[in-house]
Formats: C-alpha cells, structure tokens, sequence
C-alpha cells in the first residue's frame, strides 16, 4: 500500500462515520406517538 492512499482512507472512513452518525441522529428525532397513513393499500395505525 502506497503511503499516498493512506489520507484517501482515513478520509473515506471520516466520511462513513459521519453519515452513520446522520442517520443515528434521523432516527433519534422521529416523533413518538401515533402515526397514521393513508395510502393504496388503505389506512395503517402504528405506535411508534
């Protein structure tokens, strides 16, 4: 391994950590409660 790809790699796994943490993050801010949807296949009620 080149001592030239090693930065591409730590950035490529920065970059990875960061968009796992977004998600985490996405997640976390879901409301709690109920949820209700209406679409083709009819009416859902999920507890969240």
């Amino acid at each position: 391994m080149k001592q030239s790809s090693l930065p591409i790699i730590v950035v490529v796994l920065v970059a990875v950590i960061a968009v796992l943490g977004y998600y985490l993050y996405q997640a976390r801010q879901q409301p709690t409660g109920v949820e209700i949807r209406m679409d083709e296949g009819g009416i859902s009620i999920q507890e969240n």
